[in-house]
């Protein structure tokens, strides 16, 4: 279970990989990778931050942890691999979308080109069981993942944190509000998305703040693929 990452990723996060943490989370990940179904496949546990170097992030998406159907995961929080139905929570974040900057949704849900782009789309909790949500909370991936959240906020160069949900939201302790942008709204999920994620407008509030940065804005639209 060694942590392939292969860019400048890996010396920020080398030394949490190195801590009895992580130690026992290798110990169990392990063994339920021998005894369990898990998502993701062991080679895209990394993925967010092997597509995202640190030097390239512009934008953090927080997600829980991944999806726990079959073959729905793949690294990237939302994002799901081509030909897999696109979930609830991922067609809400379409039709906010389409209503906030008019991009037109596409027939699935693989959000790559986003994190190609400096989008960071990383989940708290980078392990799941098959059908068991939640099921890897509290193992040992917070520590490494709210790590990478404070290096960001850190950073010299600033960042933009979407954070939809209690959970994400929670998160806002470790960033440094007065350098970072911080956007908040409910979770996108069919209960809670008419709380107030609809409306929320986190993808022209994104772009205006990279503007503001000086930074390129990022180009939502997805590409429409074909023969999946």
């Amino acid at each position: 279970m060694k942590p392939f990452i292969h860019n400048d990723w890996w010396p920020i996060l080398e030394p949490e990989f190195e801590k009895d943490n992580y130690q026992q989370l290798r110990k169990f990940l392990v063994h339920e990778y021998n005894t369990q179904n898990i998502h993701p496949d062991m080679n895209h546990i990394f993925e967010a931050f092997n597509l995202t170097p640190f030097s390239q992030v512009k934008v953090v998406i927080l997600g829980q942890d991944p999806y726990h159907g079959y073959h729905q995961a793949h690294g990237l929080s939302f994002s799901v691999q081509p030909g897999v139905a696109i979930p609830p929570s991922l067609l809400n974040i379409y039709k906010e979308l389409q209503a906030d900057v008019g991009v037109q949704p596409v027939q699935d849900g693989y959000l790559v080109d986003w994190a190609k782009q400096g989008v960071l789309m990383m989940n708290s909790v980078l392990t799941v069981r098959d059908g068991q949500a939640y099921s890897h909370q509290g193992k040992g991936w917070e520590q490494i993942t709210d790590y990478a959240i404070q290096k960001l906020s850190e950073r010299s160069e600033p960042v933009v944190f979407i954070l939809w949900g209690r959970a994400a939201r929670n998160k806002i302790k470790l960033i440094d509000t007065t350098k970072n942008t911080v956007i908040e709204s409910a979770h996108p999920s069919p209960l809670s998305a008419y709380r107030g994620f609809f409306g929320s407008k986190p993808f022209s509030k994104t772009n205006q703040a990279l503007i503001n940065y000086g930074e390129t804005p990022i180009n939502w639209q997805l590409p429409e693929r074909v023969n999946q």
